[in-house]
């Protein structure tokens, strides 16, 4: 085990970086048949679903045409649960009106940050808007948000790895680990 300070340890693999790519690579595949022959703007919600998007814009397949583009946003900062306020740090660059905009996000928690998110956007006129989110702790919703793409719904645990951190630490790990404390 590996530990971050007196209070953090990982305290094991949630999910394992097979089972991770095994599932994205079903989630390609359903957006690659949705959308082929169209443009879509791939948006990432930085800086957890950063290797997430990563991953699943390299398995969609060449008959769609993919842009990527980011939004940065904060509801954890460096604690373990969400404020619940959103707070938008970096918007997107790309024009969103009549784009298939795919918003990606590592993880959903509460929902609000996603319903949030998804409410400006549709704002913006997209010809079409998804969602994509790798995990979802249902458990912990508080806001109704469509997911059209799920990676897999998780306990009410906290999990780093696979881009996800706590206070910036272990997003580098391959696997999806859950965070104990001791």
């Amino acid at each position: 085990m590996t530990e971050m300070n007196a209070s953090f340890k990982l305290g094991g693999i949630l999910l394992s970086k097979e089972r991770i790519h095994e599932r994205t690579a079903e989630i390609a595949d359903s957006i690659s048949r949705e959308y082929d022959g169209k443009r879509l703007v791939v948006v990432g919600v930085l800086k957890g679903a950063v290797i997430f998007m990563a991953d699943l814009v390299r398995m969609i397949k060449d008959s769609v045409d993919v842009r990527m583009d980011f939004m940065a946003v904060s509801s954890y900062g460096d604690s373990s649960t969400s404020s619940g306020a959103v707070k938008i740090i970096k918007d997107m660059d790309t024009f969103a009106e009549d784009e298939h905009i795919i918003l990606v996000e590592d993880i959903m928690d509460t929902g609000l940050t996603l319903s949030y998110l998804r409410e400006m956007l549709m704002a913006r006129n997209p010809r079409s808007f998804k969602t994509c989110v790798l995990l979802e702790k249902p458990e912990r919703k508080k806001a109704e948000c469509a997911i059209e793409y799920r990676g897999f719904e998780i306990p009410d645990k906290f999990v780093v790895g696979y881009g996800l951190d706590y206070a910036g630490k272990w997003r580098n790990l391959s696997d999806i680990w859950y965070v104990t404390e001791g």
